[in-house]
Protein backbone atom coordinates (compact mmCIF):
# COMPACT_ATOMS: atom_id res chain seq x y z
CA UNK A 1 0.00 0.00 0.00
CA UNK A 2 2.50 2.56 -1.28
CA UNK A 3 0.05 5.45 -1.05
CA UNK A 4 -1.35 4.41 2.32
CA UNK A 5 -2.60 7.51 4.07
CA UNK A 6 -1.78 7.69 7.74
CA UNK A 7 -2.80 10.08 10.46
CA UNK A 8 0.05 9.81 12.92
CA UNK A 9 -0.13 11.17 16.43
CA UNK A 10 2.78 10.46 18.70
CA UNK A 11 2.87 11.27 22.41
CA UNK A 12 6.28 11.36 24.04
CA UNK A 13 5.30 10.30 27.55
CA UNK A 14 7.43 13.01 29.09
CA UNK A 15 6.06 15.78 26.97
CA UNK A 16 4.79 15.76 23.39
CA UNK A 17 2.90 14.29 20.46
CA UNK A 18 3.32 14.23 16.70
CA UNK A 19 0.66 14.64 14.02
CA UNK A 20 1.02 13.50 10.40
CA UNK A 21 -1.48 13.52 7.55
CA UNK A 22 0.57 11.67 4.95
CA UNK A 23 3.87 9.79 5.13
CA UNK A 24 5.07 11.19 1.80
CA UNK A 25 4.80 14.78 3.03
CA UNK A 26 4.55 14.93 6.80
CA UNK A 27 2.85 17.72 8.66
CA UNK A 28 3.66 17.46 12.33
CA UNK A 29 2.39 19.00 15.55
CA UNK A 30 3.32 18.40 19.16
CA UNK A 31 2.24 19.56 22.57
CA UNK A 32 4.19 19.68 25.82
CA UNK A 33 2.35 19.14 29.09
CA UNK A 34 4.75 20.73 31.51
CA UNK A 35 4.15 21.25 35.18
CA UNK A 36 1.49 23.87 35.62
CA UNK A 37 0.00 24.08 32.14
CA UNK A 38 -1.25 22.24 29.09
CA UNK A 39 0.67 23.85 26.22
CA UNK A 40 -0.90 24.56 22.81
CA UNK A 41 0.01 22.60 19.70
CA UNK A 42 3.32 23.40 18.05
CA UNK A 43 4.82 22.47 14.69
CA UNK A 44 7.52 19.80 14.49
CA UNK A 45 9.33 18.24 11.55
CA UNK A 46 9.65 14.45 11.68
CA UNK A 47 11.84 12.44 9.31
CA UNK A 48 10.51 9.08 8.17
CA UNK A 49 13.48 6.80 7.67
CA UNK A 50 13.43 3.92 5.18
CA UNK A 51 15.72 1.68 7.18
CA UNK A 52 15.86 -1.95 8.28
CA UNK A 53 12.96 -3.15 10.39
CA UNK A 54 14.19 -5.02 13.46
CA UNK A 55 12.47 -8.11 14.83
CA UNK A 56 9.49 -7.19 16.95
CA UNK A 57 8.75 -4.01 14.98
CA UNK A 58 6.04 -5.46 12.73
CA UNK A 59 2.36 -4.42 12.94
CA UNK A 60 0.00 -6.87 11.27
CA UNK A 61 -3.70 -5.98 10.92
CA UNK A 62 -6.77 -8.15 10.25
CA UNK A 63 -9.65 -5.63 10.02
CA UNK A 64 -12.13 -8.27 8.83
CA UNK A 65 -11.83 -10.08 12.20
CA UNK A 66 -13.87 -8.17 14.77
CA UNK A 67 -14.27 -8.58 18.53
CA UNK A 68 -16.04 -6.48 21.20
CA UNK A 69 -17.54 -3.00 20.83
CA UNK A 70 -15.72 -0.34 22.85
CA UNK A 71 -17.76 1.66 25.38
CA UNK A 72 -15.18 4.34 26.11
CA UNK A 73 -12.16 5.57 28.05
CA UNK A 74 -12.16 7.74 31.17
CA UNK A 75 -11.32 8.13 34.84
CA UNK A 76 -12.80 8.54 38.31
CA UNK A 77 -14.41 11.51 40.00
CA UNK A 78 -13.80 11.78 43.74
CA UNK A 79 -14.44 14.22 46.56
CA UNK A 80 -10.79 15.16 47.03
CA UNK A 81 -10.51 15.94 43.32
CA UNK A 82 -13.71 17.99 43.44
CA UNK A 83 -12.42 20.02 46.37
CA UNK A 84 -9.14 20.69 44.55
CA UNK A 85 -10.95 21.67 41.35
CA UNK A 86 -13.28 24.07 43.15
CA UNK A 87 -10.33 25.78 44.85
CA UNK A 88 -9.53 27.29 41.44
CA UNK A 89 -11.13 30.30 39.80
CA UNK A 90 -14.07 29.58 37.51
CA UNK A 91 -11.86 30.26 34.48
CA UNK A 92 -9.21 27.78 35.66
CA UNK A 93 -11.86 25.17 36.43
CA UNK A 94 -13.23 25.49 32.91
CA UNK A 95 -9.77 24.96 31.42
CA UNK A 96 -9.14 21.79 33.45
CA UNK A 97 -12.56 20.29 32.67
CA UNK A 98 -12.14 21.19 28.99
CA UNK A 99 -8.77 19.42 28.86
CA UNK A 100 -10.37 16.25 30.24
CA UNK A 101 -13.75 16.14 28.51
CA UNK A 102 -13.75 18.25 25.34
CA UNK A 103 -13.83 16.09 22.21
CA UNK A 104 -10.86 17.95 20.72
CA UNK A 105 -8.79 17.33 23.88
CA UNK A 106 -8.68 14.08 25.93
CA UNK A 107 -12.42 13.66 25.36
CA UNK A 108 -13.17 11.22 28.19
CA UNK A 109 -16.36 9.25 27.57
CA UNK A 110 -16.65 6.59 30.32
CA UNK A 111 -16.14 7.54 33.99
CA UNK A 112 -16.71 6.49 37.58
CA UNK A 113 -18.06 8.01 40.78
CA UNK A 114 -18.54 6.72 44.33
CA UNK A 115 -21.81 6.00 46.12
CA UNK A 116 -20.95 7.70 49.40
CA UNK A 117 -17.34 7.89 50.48
CA UNK A 118 -14.51 6.22 48.60
CA UNK A 119 -10.95 6.00 49.91
CA UNK A 120 -10.50 9.35 48.15
CA UNK A 121 -13.30 11.06 50.00
CA UNK A 122 -12.20 13.73 52.44
CA UNK A 123 -13.36 11.36 55.20
CA UNK A 124 -15.83 8.52 55.69
CA UNK A 125 -19.50 9.30 55.08
CA UNK A 126 -22.76 7.86 53.76
CA UNK A 127 -26.18 9.24 52.84
CA UNK A 128 -28.01 7.43 55.68
CA UNK A 129 -26.85 8.08 59.23
CA UNK A 130 -29.96 7.32 61.30
CA UNK A 131 -29.95 3.75 62.56
CA UNK A 132 -33.12 1.85 61.69
CA UNK A 133 -34.16 4.23 58.91
CA UNK A 134 -35.27 1.31 56.74
CA UNK A 135 -37.49 3.51 54.55
CA UNK A 136 -34.67 6.04 53.94
CA UNK A 137 -36.76 8.96 55.21
CA UNK A 138 -33.58 10.71 56.40
CA UNK A 139 -31.59 9.90 53.25
CA UNK A 140 -29.63 12.90 51.94
CA UNK A 141 -26.98 13.59 49.28
CA UNK A 142 -26.31 17.04 50.78
CA UNK A 143 -22.65 16.14 51.34
CA UNK A 144 -22.14 15.63 47.57
CA UNK A 145 -23.61 19.06 46.80
CA UNK A 146 -20.40 20.76 47.90
CA UNK A 147 -17.73 19.11 45.76
CA UNK A 148 -18.81 15.93 43.97
CA UNK A 149 -21.89 17.14 42.10
CA UNK A 150 -20.31 20.41 40.86
CA UNK A 151 -17.39 18.34 39.53
CA UNK A 152 -19.77 15.94 37.75
CA UNK A 153 -22.01 18.69 36.39
CA UNK A 154 -19.01 20.51 34.91
CA UNK A 155 -18.03 17.35 33.03
CA UNK A 156 -21.56 16.66 31.76
CA UNK A 157 -21.80 20.24 30.55
CA UNK A 158 -18.84 19.56 28.23
CA UNK A 159 -19.89 16.00 27.33
CA UNK A 160 -23.64 15.39 27.85
CA UNK A 161 -23.18 11.85 26.49
CA UNK A 162 -20.69 10.86 29.18
CA UNK A 163 -21.28 7.29 30.46
CA UNK A 164 -21.08 7.26 34.26
CA UNK A 165 -21.00 4.28 36.59
CA UNK A 166 -21.03 4.17 40.38
CA UNK A 167 -20.20 1.81 43.23
CA UNK A 168 -20.13 1.99 47.03
CA UNK A 169 -17.02 1.39 49.11
CA UNK A 170 -19.21 0.68 52.13
CA UNK A 171 -22.88 0.55 53.13
CA UNK A 172 -24.02 2.96 55.86
CA UNK A 173 -22.40 2.06 59.19
CA UNK A 174 -25.63 0.97 60.88
CA UNK A 175 -26.20 -1.68 58.22
CA UNK A 176 -22.89 -3.39 59.00
CA UNK A 177 -21.84 -5.86 61.68
CA UNK A 178 -19.02 -3.60 62.90
CA UNK A 179 -21.21 -0.45 62.82
CA UNK A 180 -18.43 1.35 60.94
CA UNK A 181 -17.93 2.56 57.38
CA UNK A 182 -14.23 1.69 57.66
CA UNK A 183 -12.70 -1.71 58.34
CA UNK A 184 -9.91 -3.29 60.39
CA UNK A 185 -12.22 -3.39 63.41
CA UNK A 186 -12.72 -6.03 66.08
CA UNK A 187 -16.09 -7.00 64.65
CA UNK A 188 -16.59 -8.29 61.12
CA UNK A 189 -16.44 -5.62 58.39
CA UNK A 190 -19.49 -6.91 56.53
CA UNK A 191 -23.13 -6.20 55.67
CA UNK A 192 -25.57 -7.74 58.15
CA UNK A 193 -27.18 -10.89 56.73
CA UNK A 194 -30.69 -9.60 57.44
CA UNK A 195 -33.52 -9.26 54.92
CA UNK A 196 -34.64 -5.97 56.49
CA UNK A 197 -31.11 -4.63 55.98
CA UNK A 198 -31.06 -5.92 52.40
CA UNK A 199 -34.36 -4.16 51.68
CA UNK A 200 -33.06 -0.94 53.26
CA UNK A 201 -29.81 -1.10 51.30
CA UNK A 202 -31.70 -1.66 48.04
CA UNK A 203 -33.77 1.44 48.82
CA UNK A 204 -30.54 3.33 49.62
CA UNK A 205 -29.31 2.58 46.09
CA UNK A 206 -32.65 3.56 44.58
CA UNK A 207 -32.75 6.87 46.48
CA UNK A 208 -29.18 7.65 45.40
CA UNK A 209 -29.94 7.08 41.73
CA UNK A 210 -33.20 9.05 41.91
CA UNK A 211 -31.63 11.99 43.77
CA UNK A 212 -28.76 12.12 41.28
CA UNK A 213 -31.25 11.97 38.40
CA UNK A 214 -33.01 14.96 39.96
CA UNK A 215 -29.65 16.78 39.83
CA UNK A 216 -29.36 16.00 36.11
CA UNK A 217 -26.77 13.23 36.58
CA UNK A 218 -27.77 9.86 35.12
CA UNK A 219 -25.90 6.82 36.40
CA UNK A 220 -25.75 4.33 33.51
CA UNK A 221 -24.78 1.38 35.72
CA UNK A 222 -23.79 0.53 39.27
CA UNK A 223 -21.62 -2.17 40.79
CA UNK A 224 -22.89 -3.56 44.08
CA UNK A 225 -19.64 -3.40 46.08
CA UNK A 226 -16.17 -2.04 45.35
CA UNK A 227 -13.44 -4.63 45.96
CA UNK A 228 -15.73 -7.01 47.82
CA UNK A 229 -12.75 -8.80 49.40
CA UNK A 230 -11.22 -5.68 50.97
CA UNK A 231 -11.04 -5.10 54.73
CA UNK A 232 -9.14 -1.82 55.07
CA UNK A 233 -8.71 1.24 57.29
CA UNK A 234 -10.59 3.29 54.70
CA UNK A 235 -14.25 2.66 53.62
CA UNK A 236 -14.69 -0.99 52.69
CA UNK A 237 -16.97 -3.98 53.14
CA UNK A 238 -16.36 -7.69 52.70
CA UNK A 239 -19.21 -9.16 50.65
CA UNK A 240 -19.05 -12.80 49.48
CA UNK A 241 -20.29 -13.50 45.97
CA UNK A 242 -23.30 -15.41 47.30
CA UNK A 243 -24.40 -12.45 49.45
CA UNK A 244 -23.90 -10.06 46.53
CA UNK A 245 -26.13 -12.22 44.39
CA UNK A 246 -28.86 -12.55 47.04
CA UNK A 247 -28.86 -8.81 47.75
CA UNK A 248 -29.09 -8.05 44.04
CA UNK A 249 -31.50 -10.64 42.68
CA UNK A 250 -33.90 -10.74 45.64
CA UNK A 251 -33.92 -7.06 46.61
CA UNK A 252 -32.15 -4.53 44.35
CA UNK A 253 -33.47 -5.70 40.98
CA UNK A 254 -37.12 -6.14 42.10
CA UNK A 255 -37.11 -2.67 43.68
CA UNK A 256 -35.52 -1.07 40.60
CA UNK A 257 -38.20 -2.68 38.44
CA UNK A 258 -40.94 -1.41 40.76
CA UNK A 259 -39.47 2.11 40.87
CA UNK A 260 -38.81 2.07 37.08
CA UNK A 261 -35.11 2.74 37.59
CA UNK A 262 -33.25 2.08 34.32
CA UNK A 263 -29.72 1.99 35.79
CA UNK A 264 -28.17 -1.40 35.04
CA UNK A 265 -26.85 -3.53 37.91
CA UNK A 266 -23.44 -5.19 37.61
CA UNK A 267 -21.64 -7.52 39.98
CA UNK A 268 -18.30 -6.45 41.40
CA UNK A 269 -16.08 -4.62 41.43
CA UNK A 270 -13.93 -7.74 41.63
CA UNK A 271 -10.17 -8.04 41.86
CA UNK A 272 -7.89 -11.04 42.27
CA UNK A 273 -5.72 -10.04 45.21
CA UNK A 274 -6.16 -13.31 47.11
CA UNK A 275 -9.31 -15.07 45.88
CA UNK A 276 -11.31 -15.76 42.72
CA UNK A 277 -14.64 -14.23 43.73
CA UNK A 278 -15.25 -13.34 40.06
CA UNK A 279 -15.03 -16.96 38.95
CA UNK A 280 -17.01 -18.15 41.98
CA UNK A 281 -19.81 -15.70 41.18
CA UNK A 282 -20.09 -17.01 37.63
CA UNK A 283 -20.98 -20.47 38.96
CA UNK A 284 -24.01 -19.21 40.92
CA UNK A 285 -27.50 -20.10 39.70
CA UNK A 286 -28.91 -16.58 39.29
CA UNK A 287 -25.79 -14.83 37.98
CA UNK A 288 -27.41 -14.20 34.59
CA UNK A 289 -29.70 -11.66 36.24
CA UNK A 290 -26.73 -9.30 36.48
CA UNK A 291 -26.09 -7.13 33.43
CA UNK A 292 -22.41 -7.95 33.69
CA UNK A 293 -19.36 -7.69 35.93
CA UNK A 294 -16.99 -4.86 36.87
CA UNK A 295 -13.33 -5.85 37.26
CA UNK A 296 -10.05 -4.23 38.31
CA UNK A 297 -6.54 -5.47 39.15
CA UNK A 298 -7.33 -8.71 37.34
CA UNK A 299 -4.94 -10.82 35.26
CA UNK A 300 -5.73 -11.18 31.54
CA UNK A 301 -5.96 -14.98 31.71
CA UNK A 302 -8.61 -14.73 34.46
CA UNK A 303 -10.59 -12.26 32.35
CA UNK A 304 -10.53 -14.54 29.32
CA UNK A 305 -11.52 -17.52 31.50
CA UNK A 306 -14.47 -15.52 32.86
CA UNK A 307 -15.61 -14.48 29.39
CA UNK A 308 -15.47 -18.10 28.22
CA UNK A 309 -17.62 -19.14 31.19
CA UNK A 310 -20.28 -16.46 30.69
CA UNK A 311 -19.90 -14.76 27.28
CA UNK A 312 -23.36 -13.17 27.63
CA UNK A 313 -22.24 -11.13 30.67
CA UNK A 314 -20.45 -7.89 29.77
CA UNK A 315 -17.06 -7.43 31.43
CA UNK A 316 -16.05 -3.82 32.00
CA UNK A 317 -13.01 -2.23 33.65
CA UNK A 318 -13.45 -0.14 36.80
CA UNK A 319 -10.09 1.11 38.12
CA UNK A 320 -6.56 1.56 36.79
CA UNK A 321 -3.28 1.02 38.63
CA UNK A 322 -3.02 3.77 41.27
CA UNK A 323 0.77 3.58 41.92
CA UNK A 324 2.26 5.71 44.72
CA UNK A 325 1.82 9.41 44.03
CA UNK A 326 5.20 9.89 42.34
CA UNK A 327 3.51 10.52 38.96
CA UNK A 328 6.67 9.55 37.13
CA UNK A 329 7.36 9.12 33.44
CA UNK A 330 8.55 5.59 34.18
CA UNK A 331 5.14 4.69 35.61
CA UNK A 332 3.34 6.30 32.68
CA UNK A 333 5.34 4.13 30.28
CA UNK A 334 3.29 1.15 31.51
CA UNK A 335 -0.14 2.75 31.02
CA UNK A 336 -0.81 1.73 27.40
CA UNK A 337 0.37 -1.78 28.24
CA UNK A 338 -2.19 -1.90 31.07
CA UNK A 339 -5.02 -0.56 28.93
CA UNK A 340 -4.13 -2.98 26.13
CA UNK A 341 -4.18 -5.96 28.49
CA UNK A 342 -7.80 -5.27 29.46
CA UNK A 343 -9.16 -4.32 26.04
CA UNK A 344 -7.29 -7.11 24.25
CA UNK A 345 -8.74 -9.58 26.79
CA UNK A 346 -12.27 -8.65 25.71
CA UNK A 347 -13.18 -5.85 28.15
CA UNK A 348 -15.28 -3.00 26.73
CA UNK A 349 -13.53 0.03 28.28
CA UNK A 350 -10.77 1.36 30.53
CA UNK A 351 -11.30 3.62 33.55
CA UNK A 352 -8.28 5.37 35.05
CA UNK A 353 -8.52 5.99 38.80
CA UNK A 354 -8.15 9.58 40.17
CA UNK A 355 -8.40 12.16 37.41
CA UNK A 356 -7.64 15.03 39.81
CA UNK A 357 -5.92 15.14 43.21
CA UNK A 358 -4.58 17.99 45.30
CA UNK A 359 -0.95 18.92 45.98
CA UNK A 360 -0.51 16.21 48.63
CA UNK A 361 -1.45 13.36 46.21
CA UNK A 362 -2.93 11.67 49.31
CA UNK A 363 -6.28 10.20 50.29
CA UNK A 364 -8.08 11.08 53.50
CA UNK A 365 -6.21 8.13 54.98
CA UNK A 366 -2.73 9.45 54.00
CA UNK A 367 -2.35 7.12 51.04
CA UNK A 368 -0.49 8.79 48.10
CA UNK A 369 -1.60 7.82 44.61
CA UNK A 370 -1.07 8.95 41.03
CA UNK A 371 -3.48 11.16 39.13
CA UNK A 372 -3.77 12.77 35.73
CA UNK A 373 -3.74 16.27 37.22
CA UNK A 374 -2.62 17.74 40.55
CA UNK A 375 -4.02 21.07 41.73
CA UNK A 376 -2.28 23.07 44.45
CA UNK A 377 -5.10 24.57 46.51
CA UNK A 378 -2.94 27.39 47.85
CA UNK A 379 -0.92 28.50 44.82
CA UNK A 380 -3.64 27.44 42.30
CA UNK A 381 -0.93 25.77 40.19
CA UNK A 382 -2.19 23.03 37.85
CA UNK A 383 0.20 20.16 37.12
CA UNK A 384 -0.49 17.83 34.17
CA UNK A 385 1.26 14.55 34.94
CA UNK A 386 2.83 12.03 32.51
CA UNK A 387 -0.22 9.76 32.89
CA UNK A 388 -2.28 12.60 31.46
CA UNK A 389 -0.30 12.37 28.20
CA UNK A 390 -0.86 8.62 27.95
CA UNK A 391 -4.57 8.70 28.79
CA UNK A 392 -5.09 11.77 26.58
CA UNK A 393 -3.98 10.02 23.40
CA UNK A 394 -5.77 6.76 24.28
CA UNK A 395 -9.09 8.49 24.93
CA UNK A 396 -8.71 10.94 22.05
CA UNK A 397 -8.61 8.06 19.57
CA UNK A 398 -10.53 5.16 21.13
CA UNK A 399 -14.20 6.14 21.10
CA UNK A 400 -17.54 4.54 21.98
CA UNK A 401 -18.75 2.41 19.10
CA UNK A 402 -15.27 1.46 17.89
CA UNK A 403 -14.79 -2.28 17.39
CA UNK A 404 -11.61 -4.08 18.39
CA UNK A 405 -10.00 -5.89 15.46
CA UNK A 406 -7.42 -8.66 15.29
CA UNK A 407 -3.78 -7.61 15.10
CA UNK A 408 -0.31 -8.66 16.12
CA UNK A 409 2.73 -6.81 17.45
CA UNK A 410 5.51 -7.43 19.96
CA UNK A 411 4.92 -3.93 21.38
CA UNK A 412 1.99 -2.75 23.55
CA UNK A 413 -0.80 -2.11 21.02
CA UNK A 414 -4.56 -1.68 20.65
CA UNK A 415 -6.26 -1.78 17.24
CA UNK A 416 -9.86 -0.77 16.56
CA UNK A 417 -12.08 0.10 13.62
CA UNK A 418 -14.59 2.95 13.76
CA UNK A 419 -18.08 3.06 12.22
CA UNK A 420 -16.70 4.64 9.04
CA UNK A 421 -14.23 1.80 8.54
CA UNK A 422 -11.14 3.76 9.61
CA UNK A 423 -8.50 1.63 11.33
CA UNK A 424 -6.93 3.12 14.46
CA UNK A 425 -3.68 1.79 15.90
CA UNK A 426 -2.33 2.78 19.30
CA UNK A 427 1.18 1.45 19.71
CA UNK A 428 4.09 2.15 22.03
CA UNK A 429 7.67 2.34 20.83
CA UNK A 430 9.41 1.17 24.00
CA UNK A 431 12.88 1.57 22.44
CA UNK A 432 15.34 4.20 23.63
CA UNK A 433 15.73 5.43 20.05
CA UNK A 434 13.50 6.26 17.10
CA UNK A 435 12.61 2.98 15.38
CA UNK A 436 11.17 1.95 12.05
CA UNK A 437 8.02 -0.17 12.13
CA UNK A 438 6.35 -1.96 9.23
CA UNK A 439 2.57 -2.11 8.86
CA UNK A 440 1.05 -5.15 7.13
CA UNK A 441 -2.50 -4.75 5.83
CA UNK A 442 -4.21 -7.06 3.32
CA UNK A 443 -0.97 -8.11 1.62
CA UNK A 444 0.58 -4.64 1.40
CA UNK A 445 3.17 -2.99 3.65
CA UNK A 446 4.24 0.47 4.75
CA UNK A 447 7.24 1.55 6.85
CA UNK A 448 6.99 4.35 9.41
CA UNK A 449 9.45 5.64 11.99
CA UNK A 450 8.08 6.15 15.50
CA UNK A 451 9.69 8.44 18.10
CA UNK A 452 11.51 6.81 21.00
CA UNK A 453 9.59 6.04 24.20
CA UNK A 454 6.34 7.21 22.66
CA UNK A 455 2.73 6.21 22.34
CA UNK A 456 1.65 6.65 18.74
CA UNK A 457 -1.81 6.75 17.19
CA UNK A 458 -2.07 5.81 13.52
CA UNK A 459 -5.38 6.22 11.66
CA UNK A 460 -5.69 4.45 8.29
Amino acid sequence: MNNLRLLLISFLLASNFVFAQDLSQLKVQFVTLEKGEASPLKELAVEVKDQKVKWGHEITLYPEIEYQVIEGIGGAFNEIGGEALLSLSKTQQDVVIDQLFSSDKAGFTFCRTAIGSSDFGLDAYSYSNKEGDYKMKEFSIERDQKYVLPYLKAAFKINPNLTLFASPWSPPAWMKINNSITGLTEQENALKADKKIYEAYARYFAKYLQEYQNEGIFIDRMCVQNENDANTKYPSCVMPSSQMQELTTDHILPLFKKEQISTKVYAGTFRTAEKLDLIELLTLEKVDQFEGVGIQYTSPFIITDAIKMKPQLKMFHTEGHCYNGKNSTEEAKHRLEEVAQYINSGVSNFCYWNMILNETTESGWEWPQNSLINIDRETKAIQYNPDYNAMYIISHFIKPGDVRIASNSQKPMITVKDQDGNIKILIQNTDNNDSTFRIHLQGETKKITLPKQSITAIVI
